[in-house]
């Protein structure tokens, strides 16, 4: 590792600075977070991650990717999303803030022999780097299904597509159907799209309002098919005026081998207003008997520990 600062909060947030769009796995026996390290886009160049035995005590991996290590990147890199593949680390993530098609960048993709990385460019260009179905390739989330079928959604602009990755998760095959970017935009989506599935059912969530501002929020969707089609139900984290405003764009722990899950998310503290000041947090998310989730209450307690 490239820093053991170990950090040790007094609940949420969990780790200290300014950290955003958080992705949350567990690889190697231990829990992992990924996210963008929150700042003008001119100063995103690089990601850390943060890795903890037991939710409460997380220790720093520092640059374990940086911009100047993909060729192609320019203007920022930000909402992180890995997944581990026969003993490789495959990761995805949004570079340069293209605004049509006449710019290059996009959605790229990483890869490592290690979670803490280091990261390299694995194909030296983007994986997507057009708008399709009026989706800006951002916000990558990559989600493996039960049967080992690999899935990317992403998108920004109100559109969100999915996409289906080749076995060498570097490459986009075609759906059944022979099409390519499926578009998945369930009502009111706007960023920020997060998949998992409990009890054979797809629970498919994104993120609503403007990043910057105090409503950004989640709301979710339930479907039998990794592609919907999503219906949205409701909202599930919104800003607290007690505690904190901005929570959004996040991803998802589910405790090995209970039904227990945490929302792992970023705010914006109420004494900032500064839109890159937000912080990572995690707090309980929970299903009512019907397998509808519950609205998420942020804490500044943050998790229990829950050791590997």
């Amino acid at each position: 590792m490239s820093d053991h600062t170990v950090h040790k909060q007094a609940g949420n947030p969990v780790f200290s600075g300014w950290y955003a769009d958080p992705e949350a796995r567990l690889f190697a026996g231990q829990y992992w977070i990924y996210p963008t390290y929150s700042a003008p886009y001119e100063e995103q160049t690089f990601f850390d991650a943060f890795y903890s035995d037991d939710l409460i005590h997380w220790t720093k991996a520092e640059r374990i990717l940086e911009m100047k290590d993909i060729s192609w990147a320019r203007l920022a890199m930000w909402a992180p999303s890995p997944t581990e593949i026969k003993g490789k680390y495959y990761y995805y993530f949004a570079a340069n803030d293209i605004q049509s098609n006449e710019e290059y960048g996009g959605i790229g993709v990483a890869v490592a022999d290690h979670p803490e990385g280091p990261f390299r460019d694995a194909i030296g260009k983007p994986l997507i780097d057009q708008f399709h179905h009026g989706a800006q390739p951002i916000d990558p989330h990559v989600f493996i299904d039960d049967d080992g079928s690999a899935y990317l959604y992403y998108g920004g602009w109100g559109h969100c597509n999915v996409v289906k990755l080749n076995e060498d998760m570097i490459s986009i095959a075609a759906f059944a159907d022979g099409e390519v970017y499926k578009e998945i935009t369930p009502e009111k989506f706007v960023e920020g799209p997060c998949m998992i599935k409990r009890d054979g059912h797809y629970y498919f969530m994104w993120s609503e309002g403007g990043w910057t501002g105090p409503g950004y929020s989640v709301a979710y969707a339930i479907a039998d098919s990794p592609i919907g089609p999503f219906k949205r139900v409701d909202k599930i984290l919104a800003q607290d005026p007690e505690i904190a405003t901005g929570a959004g764009h996040h991803g998802m722990l589910q405790i090995p081998g209970t039904d227990e899950w945490y929302i792992v998310y970023h705010r914006r503290p109420l004494t900032e207003t500064d839109a890159n000041h937000r912080e990572v947090c995690i707090d309980k998310l929970e299903f009512d008997q019907a397998g509808l989730i519950k609205p998420v209450q942020m804490t500044f307690n943050g998790p229990d520990t829950h050791p590997l």
